[in-house]
């Protein structure tokens, strides 16, 4: 995924949306995988370095569409 420095609040708003949905997804599949014995511990790995890169993502965006207030 690609984060553009767009200062669009509805594409900051629909790319937030992508981000939590691919989190979302990741966290599902991280849970199924963990009841997995057979899992491939790399890909588990893998998977969690992608949500958590994704949560800074979604952080990021979020702190964008706050308003900066005058000082």
């Amino acid at each position: 995924m690609r984060m553009t420095g767009s200062a669009d609040p509805a594409e900051t708003a629909r790319q937030l949306a992508e981000l939590r949905l691919e989190h979302r997804d990741l966290n599902a599949a991280i849970d199924r995988l963990g009841l997995d014995p057979q899992a491939d511990e790399l890909t588990v790995k893998r998977l969690k370095k992608r949500k958590l890169w994704l949560k800074d993502c979604i952080a990021r965006l979020e702190s964008a569409l706050i308003p900066d207030e005058p000082a």
